[in-house]
């Protein structure tokens, strides 16, 4: 009997679906994409509705050929590509690559590699879904009309081989014009004064528990006290040392801190560059052989996590149930919430109806799977765990103690200082992580006398923002609705290997190549690296995937205003390339100005005396 063919992107999800589905079915992988835009040439006719002119990639001829043979031999073929839109049209084109037309092909979905999941998806399958094909056809022939559009002007004007991604050009915006706020930061001097007091009984043997409180301002003013300048806090600090202190106000309040929800993306990007140190791009790797399946001891191949493309924080009942089970059985009573947790996230243009990113099987501990992970998939791995039950587990309860201090100065001025504590009282779902111990205030009572042990003046600087680091561009980037899941980990990774960035103690900073290509394109293709406008064209190539518009109509929409803006700025890179900016430098050959000239490598100094003197040399850092 002929099997049926199961067609995936991996080697990998296809070893773990053959031993899943068992010898009724036979499992090959495409190696993702086989079809796309040829590599040289536009590939889209821009005169006749868009159409695109798809190829065989390069070395996936015989790929292909295995598949058409195996698709013959079958009865039957299943397309269980990734179950969003890039996957989607990972199997449309396998239709037309393998020449299915014609023979019985299923598209089945699933968001875990599970047995159950797989036979769930098995009954009922699907056919393509042309929507999420023709979004993903849009957002591809959007950004070869940039990049091959673009990118010959660059050439030109600039260097070859450079390029101008439609989606990385607004990223790179981002950390040019961050960098630069760093650059024009002025810092600002400010001065805060701690008092180190103690009740005043303590001379009597009764307390022995002392604290800080801060100065924040005076005791009938409500707004804070600002203090610019070193005279100004000794000033203060004088009258300070010669005020007497009394508790003004005692204020106690219980508050709990509720878990967050379990991961999606952007969150897991954020949180594995947080607590591990792992780039965007080694996360997302880890985090497919995780989803794809490893081999963990008897069980054999298995899916450790659900599908980690995804901007929904749902989670299956099923795994909801599992997961308090194990809460009650572990933990206790206590640290179970009466009611699961629904979590109901909104995510600027969420997409895909997935699941948030869990562990497909709860009782999976990172310490008994340890063992079969490499050091890597074992930490990613525990910090997806830890998430999911903890979005399940009661909330911590802190016991929150604030007192108001008043310093009575000469003269009848009296001072407002601060002083606050945060004692965890219940841990909740924080058992599962270390939490660091907070010192309580000692008991004070309204109205009780302190003594003052010392004075802390302490001089500080505004700092400027902070330079973009993995989790706080990905980040940014999904509040902006800039790029989709998918495309996070690319977006940065193609930045850092264009050499527009480079990163540094983790942290982004723009290169010399990187703020060059950036100017010009903020000049001459406002739109293109707009964050509206990007934000604004990802909503609408939403909107094709939910069938309400049409993408050639989208793509149109673009393309006209696109094209005018390209005629344009061929006429006036030249024109900026050909510009010099005067400089007070002279030429050491013949005494004429230096100026600064933009060429193929960059800016650099030139004579102005040019062509009969050709002198030429590098920009000093503060030229540049």
């Amino acid at each position: 009997m002929a099997k049926e063919l199961v067609i995936v992107e991996s080697p990998a999800k296809a070893k773990t679906l053959t031993k899943l589905l068992g010898s009724r079915y036979s499992v090959k992988a495409s190696l993702g994409h086989v079809r796309d835009l040829p590599q040289k040439g536009l590939g889209v006719d821009v005169r006749n509705g868009f159409a695109p002119k798809y190829v065989l990639l390069e070395g996936k001829r015989s790929v292909v050929r295995g598949l058409k043979e195996a698709a013959r031999a079958a009865s039957a073929v299943y397309l269980a590509t990734d179950p969003d839109r890039e996957g989607e049209a990972i199997s449309w084109h396998l239709i037309e690559a393998v020449g299915l037309k014609g023979k019985p092909t299923h598209r089945v979905v699933f968001h875990e590699i599970t047995k159950e999941a797989i036979q769930e998806a098995f009954r009922h399958p699907r056919g393509i879904d042309i929507n999420l094909v023709n979004a993903q056809q849009a957002r591809r022939i959007l950004d070869r009309l940039v990049g091959y559009k673009v990118s010959p002007l660059l050439w030109r004007n600039v260097r070859r081989g450079l390029s101008a991604g439609r989606v990385q050009s607004v990223a790179l915006r981002m950390i040019v014009e961050r960098e630069r706020e760093v650059q024009d930061f002025i810092p600002v001097e400010y001065w805060t004064i701690e008092a180190k007091l103690v009740g005043k009984i303590v001379a009597e043997g009764k307390k022995t528990l002392s604290f800080r409180a801060e100065l924040v301002g005076l005791a009938d003013k409500a707004e804070k006290l600002e203090i610019h300048n070193q005279d100004e806090a000794e000033n203060f600090t004088q009258e300070l040392r010669e005020a007497t202190y009394l508790v003004a106000k005692v204020s106690k309040k219980r508050v709990l801190r509720q878990p967050a929800p379990p991961f999606i993306t952007s969150t897991l990007q954020q949180e594995a560059w947080h607590k591990l140190h792992f780039a965007a791009k080694r996360t997302m790797a880890l985090a497919q052989q995780l989803y794809e399946g490893l081999p963990i001891g008897e069980e054999g191949l298995v899916g450790l996590i659900t599908y980690m493309r995804t901007d929904s924080t749902r989670v299956a009942e099923p795994a909801i149930r599992e997961t308090r089970s194990y809460i009650e059985q572990k933990f206790g009573a206590d640290f179970l919430p009466p009611h699961p947790r629904q979590f109901a996230r909104k995510v600027k243009g969420a997409q895909e109806a997935h699941e948030a990113i869990r562990p497909t099987k709860i009782s999976r501990e990172p310490e008994l799977i340890k063992p079969f992970l490499t050091p890597d998939q074992a930490k990613l791995y525990e910090l997806i765990w830890r998430r999911m039950v903890a979005s399940q587990m009661a909330a911590a309860s802190f016991d929150n103690t604030t007192v108001d201090i008043e310093a009575k100065a000469q003269e009848g001025k009296a001072y407002l200082l601060r002083a606050s504590s945060s004692v965890l009282k219940f841990p909740g779902f924080l058992v599962l992580y270390s939490v660091e111990p907070s010192l309580p205030l000692p008991v004070l009572a309204e109205g009780e006398e302190l003594l003052l042990i010392d004075l802390f003046p302490q001089q500080h600087f505004t700092q400027p923002p902070p330079r973009y680091n993995d989790a706080t561009l990905v980040k940014a980037l999904e509040e902006k609705g800039i790029g989709r899941p998918s495309t996070y980990a690319p977006i940065i990774s193609t930045l850092q290997e264009r050499r527009y960035v480079d990163r540094k103690d983790g942290k982004f900073h723009p290169l010399e190549l990187g703020l060059l290509v950036n100017d010009l394109l903020v000049e001459h293709f406002p739109p293109i690296v707009d964050t509206g406008f990007t934000a604004q064209m990802e909503e609408r190539l939403d909107e094709i995937a939910r069938g309400g518009e049409e993408w050639m109509k989208v793509v149109q929409d673009f393309y006209n205003p696109f094209e005018e803006m390209l005629t344009k700025a061929a006429i006036n890179m030249v024109k900026v390339k050909q510009a010099a900016q005067p400089t007070d430098e002279t030429c050491p050959q013949c005494g004429k100005p230096m100026v600064i000239r933009v060429g193929r490598y960059g800016k650099f100094l030139a004579c102005s005396g040019f062509p009969k003197c050709k002198t030429t040399k590098s920009l000093s850092a503060n030229q540049a």
